[in-house]
């Protein structure tokens, strides 16, 4: 049997990895799919398989209407809102620079919960926070010495917008009544949010534009890589290391993810890496750290 450690390693570099080489799949499939329905098709398949397969293992949990309200209002903002606004985005914002936007979702959500919670930040998150969105301006433009920006602006703002909405969702569904099984309640998510994402590409007129026999065919493998390895696999390694794992163990993700998306997208795309990016990675990164190295601190004394 495989020793608890080497599995905890495994879903770790599933995280690590798949996540940060989703961006860039996602790039590939929107080439030749509309977005939102490229999205919607993707949680609304992965979330059945899981929901079936859950239902398959004999499991006794039983969703209430109720929930089901609950599983669509987590899904619009995490993945209608949240995965909408990257998959949008991504027909102009590079691929690593969009991993690099939702990388602020811990920012976020630390301002959530001083906003909704009145949970009041001490001055090391302030200071880790006015870090973080000053890098995203400064990946966005500014400092003229560093070159021109090579960022949609309206796609950045777009993007950083998506992952507020996603943050502010995380944070939702911690206070909300779910089904007590961790898989069901994902595969319920994963629905739902897929279900919104297929109405905004009919309300956007996507689906007209719909060519199945036009697809290309790295499209459809990055699309069933995003089905099986991005949605299935990673976050179901998501789910199990919150449940063996300490949250900030798993929240370094957040900051692994980025690097790998913007290394994927510069040797498999020809984005490119310039001073500007490099130097607002690095900012928005340790912010990030500041922010999660320190919550983990306050838990510890507290």
């Amino acid at each position: 049997m495989v020793s608890l450690r080497v599995k905890v390693v495994l879903a770790f570099l599933a995280v690590y990895l798949i996540w940060g080489s989703t961006y860039l799949a996602i790039r590939f499939v929107i080439e030749s799919l509309p977005p939102f329905f490229m999205a919607g098709t993707r949680f609304v398949l992965a979330g059945l398989v899981l929901y079936a397969w859950v239902r398959l293992r004999g499991g006794s949990v039983k969703e209430t209407r109720s929930q089901w309200g609950t599983a669509f209002v987590v899904g619009g903002l995490m993945l209608m809102g949240g995965h909408g606004a990257v998959v949008w985005a991504e027909q102009w914002v590079p691929s690593g620079l969009v991993s690099l936007l939702v990388s602020t979702v811990p920012l976020w959500m630390v301002f959530s919960d001083w906003l909704w919670n009145k949970h009041k930040p001490d001055v090391r998150v302030v200071a880790g926070l006015v870090l973080g969105f000053l890098g995203v301006i400064l990946l966005a433009g500014g400092v003229e010495s560093l070159g021109v920006s090579s960022v949609d602006a309206i796609g950045a703002v777009i993007v950083v917008f998506g992952a507020f909405l996603w943050a502010n969702g995380s944070l939702y569904s911690r206070s909300v009544k779910l089904p007590s099984s961790p898989l069901l309640a994902t595969a319920m998510e994963m629905i739902a949010g897929g279900t919104l994402l297929l109405v905004a590409s009919l309300v956007t007129g996507e689906w007209m534009r719909v060519r199945l026999d036009l697809v290309s065919e790295r499209s459809l493998v990055a699309w069933v890589y995003l089905v099986v390895f991005g949605a299935l696999v990673a976050f179901t390694c998501y789910i199990w290391l919150l449940k063996t794992c300490s949250p900030s163990r798993v929240s370094t993700y957040a900051y692994v993810n980025p690097i790998v998306a913007m290394l994927l997208g510069w040797a498999l795309a020809q984005e490119p890496i310039t001073t500007r990016n490099t130097l607002a990675a690095v900012i928005i990164l340790a912010s990030v750290v500041i922010i999660t190295t320190h919550q983990t601190q306050r838990k510890l004394t507290e």
